[in-house]
C-alpha cells in the first residue's frame, strides 16, 4: 500500500470513529492533520481558541492507537467534565486520579489491566514516583498535555509543576504526544517544543480571530462611578454571563448588588468551599444562573456554548489572560460582547498581584544544603529544613535546576550536578531569571493597557499581540465603529511580523506587529516593547536576530 493509500485509510478510520462514537459528522480544519499525525508516531503541538474543538485532537486517534490515554491536565473540575464527556460517549472507559478522587491505586490498576482507555491526572500526581512507574507498566499509546502554556515560565499562567513533564514522557517511553493549548504567542510555543522534548513536531495553529464577539473598553475615573456603570449594564443584558473581578472580596460585593437588582447571581473564587465550588460550576452548567461573578479561578476548561457576555470589572495581568476569559463567550457561534471596565489605577494592582522577587537567601541557603550533601537528598527533608511549604520549594527548585546547578532524579530527589556552578553562581543566576521573568511579567501588564487606551481597531490589537496579521478593520469593536481609520492593505517595509531582530541592550527578539509608525517586539530578556520606527531606523537600533 503507497504512502497515499495509507494516508487516505488513515483519515477514512478517523472520520469514522469521530462520527460513530462521538457524533461529530465533520472535523473541523487542524484537527484531521493533528491526528493522522499522532496515528504516524510523531508528536503535535495544537493551538486553537477556546472552544475550538481541542479534545477531539486526541479522543479520537485514542480509540486507534492501542494502549491507554493519559491526559494531562490542571484542574480538578475540568479532569471531571471529560471523564463525564467519555463516560457518556462509551469511548472506552475514562478515570481521574486526583486529590478529591478516592481509589487512586484502583484506578491505576484498571488502567495497566486495559480495562479503561484514559486517566486524567494533574502534573501534581506525576511528581510521585510510584504513579509514573504504574502508568510505565501500563504502556500508554498517547500522551496529553493539556493548558500547556503552563509549561512556560514566560508564559502568562506558569505552572512550576509542569517543568518535569519532559521527564515523565521520557519515563513513559515517549510514546505520541499532543501538547494542547488556546493561546500561545510564537516564543512561548517555541518553549512548549523545547520543555516537552517533542521531536518529529507538527505545530498547527488555528486562527484565534472570534469575529462573533463584539469588543468594547469603557473608561472611568472613580471605582464608584465604574461599579454602578458595570452593575447596570450586567442588570440590563439578558443571557447568561461572567463578570471577572481582581479580588475575592469584590466577588462577594457584585453577586449581592446583582441579586439585588433582580439577577440570579453567586460569587466564585478559590478560597469558597469545594461543596459550594462545586454547587456554582453545576449551577452554571445548569442554566440555573444569569451571571457568575468570580475571579480568574472560574473557567478554564468550561465549555459552555451560550454565554452571552464577559465584563471586566479591572483589567487581567495580560492579554493573555484577556483574550482566554472573553473567550468563555459565544461559543455556539452567535453574538457576545466582551466589556472592559477600565481605570488606569488598577494597573497598579495588577502590578502588585505579579509577585515578589526571589528570595536569594533562601536560593543561596537551599543550593549550598544540596550542594553540601554529596547524594540525593529527598525533596520532602529539604521542604522541612527550609521551614518552607511546598509551592515555595518547588519554584527554588525549578529556579536552581534552570541554573545547571541542581537536578531532579526520576524519583523526585535533589542531588547537586557535577561540575555545576557553586551555590553562590547558582543564586546569582537564579535572582537574574527571575527578574528577567518580572520584567517580562511587567511588560504583558504594558501591553494590558496598551489595548485598553488603543485608538485603533481593538480585535487587530489582541490578535497581532499573538502574532496573527489582520491587516483590516474588524467593524466589531468600538473604536472601528467611531470611524477610526485604519489601512486595508499590508503595511510594507522591514521589520515583517514574526522577523527575528537584536536590539543592543535587550537581546534577540521578534517582531509580533506592525504598523506605519510603529512596531511591537517581543524580547527574550524584557518582554514586550513598542518602539516608533522613525526612532528605529534613525539610530539603526534594531538589527537581523
Amino acid at each position: 500500500m503507497g504512502a497515499g493509500d495509507r494516508f487516505g485509510l488513515r483519515a477514512r478510520r478517523l472520520r469514522a470513529v469521530a462520527r460513530k462514537v462521538f457524533g461529530w459528522r465533520e472535523l473541523r480544519p487542524g484537527q484531521l492533520d493533528a491526528m493522522r499525525h499522532l496515528m504516524t508516531g510523531g508528536d503535535a503541538l495544537v493551538v486553537m481558541p477556546t472552544g475550538g474543538g481541542k479534545s477531539a485532537v486526541y479522543q479520537v486517534p485514542a480509540l486507534l492507537l492501542d494502549g491507554p490515554t493519559v491526559v494531562i491536565s490542571p484542574l480538578i473540575a475540568l479532569q471531571r467534565d471529560q471523564v463525564a464527556g467519555l463516560m457518556k460517549a462509551d469511548a472506552g472507559g475514562a478515570v481521574a486520579v486526583n486529590s478529591a478522587q478516592s481509589g487512586g491505586e484502583a484506578s491505576l490498576e484498571a488502567v495497566r489491566a486495559g480495562r479503561t482507555e484514559f486517566v486524567f491526572l494533574s502534573p501534581e500526581q506525576l511528581a510521585k514516583p510510584e504513579t509514573v512507574e504504574h502508568l510505565r507498566a501500563a504502556r500508554p499509546s498517547l500522551i496529553v498535555v493539556d493548558e500547556a502554556h503552563c509549561v512556560s515560565a514566560w508564559g502568562h499562567d506558569f505552572r512550576p509543576d509542569y517543568l518535569r513533564l519532559g521527564q515523565v514522557i521520557e519515563r513513559l517511553g515517549h510514546p505520541p504526544v499532543v501538547a494542547l493549548t488556546a493561546t500561545a504567542t510564537p516564543s512561548v510555543r517555541e518553549e512548549i517544543v523545547r520543555s516537552l522534548g517533542l521531536s518529529n513536531v507538527r505545530q498547527i495553529v488555528r486562527g484565534f480571530d472570534r469575529p462573533n464577539l463584539d469588543l468594547e473598553v469603557r473608561r472611568f475615573v472613580t471605582q464608584d462611578d465604574l461599579r454602578r456603570a458595570l452593575v447596570e449594564d450586567a442588570g440590563s443584558r439578558t443571557g447568561l454571563g461572567l463578570i471577572y473581578v481582581a479580588t475575592r472580596r469584590a466577588t462577594e460585593e457584585y453577586a449581592a448588588e446583582l441579586r439585588e437588582a433582580g439577577r440570579r447571581a453567586e460569587p466564585y473564587h478559590a478560597g469558597m468551599k469545594a461543596a459550594d465550588r462545586h454547587r456554582v460550576h453545576e449551577m452554571f452548567r445548569d442554566d440555573e444562573l444569569d451571571v457568575v461573578v468570580a475571579t480568574s479561578a472560574f473557567g478554564m476548561g468550561i465549555d459552555k456554548p451560550n454565554v452571552r457576555f464577559v465584563l471586566h470589572a479591572s483589567p487581567p495581568e495580560s492579554p493573555d489572560s484577556y483574550y482566554q476569559e472573553i473567550g468563555r463567550a459565544g461559543r455556539d457561534g452567535s453574538p457576545a460582547s466582551a466589556v472592559l471596565f477600565y481605570r488606569q489605577e488598577d494597573l497598579g494592582l495588577r502590578r502588585f498581584f505579579a509577585g515578589g522577587r526571589a528570595d536569594e537567601e533562601l536560593l543561596l541557603r537551599g543550593a549550598t544544603l544540596i550542594h553540601e550533601h554529596g547524594g540525593t537528598v529527598a525533596a520532602d527533608e529539604l521542604r522541612a529544613v527550609l521551614d518552607i511549604g511546598s509551592t515555595r520549594l518547588t519554584r527554588l527548585v525549578n529556579l536552581l535546576e534552570r541554573t545547571g546547578a541542581v537536578e531532579v532524579t526520576a524519583r523526585g530527589d535533589l542531588r547537586h550536578v557535577a561540575g555545576g556552578p557553586t551555590p553562590e553562581e547558582a543564586t546569582e543566576r537564579a535572582v537574574e531569571l527571575d527578574d528577567t521573568r518580572r520584567r517580562i511579567d511587567d511588560s504583558r501588564i504594558d501591553m494590558m493597557r496598551g489595548y485598553a487606551e488603543t485608538t485603533g481597531c481593538r480585535r487587530r490589537f489582541l490578535l497581532e499581540y499573538f502574532g496573527e496579521p489582520h491587516e483590516r478593520a474588524c467593524g466589531a469593536c468600538d473604536t472601528c465603529r467611531a470611524g477610526v481609520p485604519m489601512p486595508d492593505e499590508e503595511v510594507e517595509g522591514p521589520f515583517a511580523m514574526h522577523a527575528k531582530v537584536r536590539h543592543e541592550a535587550w537581546g534577540r527578539g521578534m517582531v509580533m506587529s506592525r504598523e506605519s509608525d510603529r512596531i511591537t517586539v517581543l524580547f527574550d530578556e524584557v518582554g514586550y516593547k513598542t518602539l516608533s520606527l522613525e526612532a528605529v531606523e534613525r539610530e539603526d537600533l534594531l538589527g537581523a536576530g
